[in-house]
């Protein structure tokens, strides 16, 4: 019963949270509009059917089933009925000056930002909790490219092509968004520091560039295949490995290569269970008659655990937008050079993945939600003032091609521009969901994770310390 309780909590601050962002957001362009003197017909969360709505002062409230973002409805404005629907005014209406459609369309984008900052200033007095997670090699592999230029187990990553990269989850994100697959990595050992070009591959799993280097933890089994040898053997969720036919486990990737090389014979394993080392003996399925590949049948997690120390107070609030908007300028740079990043548009969230990697946070801890508010809300406000008919930027790109031309373009022109890329939106939006559901093995593991929280006082600034990671996709 307190699980079906945590899960609706979680869904409820979810909505509430998303909905937040783009109440404010819209609320931005009501506000404006309202005080330019302009009609409004409509105020709705959400686009497509409506689960409830009231009307009010000639202006219908909605909130509708799909959580994709909402609108204003300004028959002033050329607006699009595929994702608003018709307007339901038959009378005529005066046309707004080009200068109030600009501060309207100005005005939702702005809230973003001033609501994104009002959450960062919350955050630098709650504090922030910060993933206890350095970037320590773990296992290399003899004969690798890396173990030939003289990279060793214990090493610590301190840049990655030419920025700093103090944890696990900075490496991965400066390594996804690189402009190039051979990065320079600056690694540390025993106080002297080294310099070698590593090559950086696709993970076949995320859709995104990783070094060939692994976190130093022992691997956890986060799922037992039905019927598998891990299971026939007593394997278990959250068995963490602590020994693989005597060898020490460093990391899964070792683990995983171990496995292969004793396919059809048996191994004894050792696990740490509740604190307790179990031994255990497994037989790997052979998967390749040839080469005698095993496999064991389970799914891999890092260390169960994962633990974040409570900086407070938390970054500046002007230091904390400063680097959120630098990360989102980090993705849009990464998505224009593609093919340098290998970063396409299959790596982004849509609106199911947002409303995943929300309800991640909000079950990991209520700060780190709001850390992710902050991204959502500057995010949001980027997108929305690109120079692309349907959304905001689009209108004031419209305003002054009126301003300029000193009369507005034909309104048929205007609709069919506007009304062709919503279709291209609403297109664009199933394609990231498409590929948001793929992900949900991985956004189940995230949220099923065991973390624990240390409240810490620091008095020194950690301004700098990047909190955990949100979604470069």
């Amino acid at each position: 019963m307190s699980e079906i309780f945590k899960v609706a909590y979680v869904i409820v601050v979810v909505v509430l949270l998303f909905g937040a962002a783009v109440f404010v957001h819209e609320f931005g362009h009501f506000c404006m509009a309202r005080r330019r003197g302009m009609k409004v017909e409509g105020f709705a969360i959400g686009f497509g059917p409506k689960i409830f709505s009231w009307t009010r002062d000639g202006i219908e409230y909605s909130w509708r089933w799909i959580p994709a973002g909402g609108f204003v409805k300004l028959p002033q404005m050329i607006t699009s009925e595929a994702l608003e629907g018709a307007s339901g005014s038959a009378e005529l209406t005066p046309p707004a000056p080009p200068w109030s459609k600009i501060l309207v369309a100005v005005a939702g984008p702005l809230m973003n930002v001033v609501f994104g900052f009002s959450i960062a200033t919350l955050i630098y007095f709650v504090g922030l909790p910060v993933a206890v997670n350095p970037s320590i090699i773990g296992h290399v592999e003899p004969g690798s490219e890396e173990y030939r230029k003289g990279i060793r187990e214990g090493d610590q990553i301190v840049t990655v092509d030419g920025k700093m990269a103090k944890s696990w989850q900075e490496v991965q994100e400066v390594t996804a968004l690189a402009r190039t697959n051979v990065l320079a990595v600056v690694t540390e050992r025993n106080g002297t520091r080294a310099t070698n070009y590593l090559s950086a591959k696709v993970n076949d799993v995320v859709g995104l560039k990783v070094l060939d280097l692994e976190p130093r933890d022992h691997p956890v089994v986060s799922l037992v295949e039905k019927g598998s040898p891990a299971e026939k053997a007593g394997l278990q969720e959250k068995d963490k490995f602590v020994s693989f036919g005597g060898i020490p486990v460093v990391g899964q990737q070792h683990l995983v290569e171990l496995i292969k090389k004793r396919g059809g014979e048996a191994t004894q394993v050792v696990v740490e269970r509740d604190r307790k080392l179990v031994t255990r003996t497994v037989t790997p399925r052979i998967i390749d008659p040839e080469k005698r590949t095993g496999r064991i049948g389970v799914r891999l997690d890092s260390d169960s655990t994962v633990v974040y120390r409570v900086m407070k107070p938390g970054p500046k609030p002007w230091e904390m937008v400063a680097d959120v908007w630098n990360r989102t300028i980090s993705v849009f740079n990464a998505l224009i050079h593609s093919r340098q990043t290998g970063v396409g548009p299959k790596d982004l969230s849509g609106p199911v993945g947002i409303l995943a990697m929300l309800a991640v946070w909000v079950n990991t801890d209520y700060r780190l939600a709001l850390y992710f508010l902050v991204l959502l809300n500057i995010n949001l406000a980027v997108l929305n003032l690109l120079p692309v008919p349907v959304l905001d930027g689009g209108h004031v790109l419209l305003a002054i091609i009126e301003k300029i031309r000193r009369r507005p373009l034909s309104p048929r022109i205007q609709e069919h521009a506007t009304t062709a890329f919503a279709v291209l939106l609403i297109s664009f939006m199933l394609y990231v969901t498409f590929f948001d559901i793929r992900r949900f093995p991985l956004f189940r593991l995230m949220f099923k994770r065991d973390v624990q929280i240390e409240e810490v006082e620091s008095p020194a600034d950690n301004s700098k310390v990047s909190p955990a990671p949100a979604p470069a996709k």
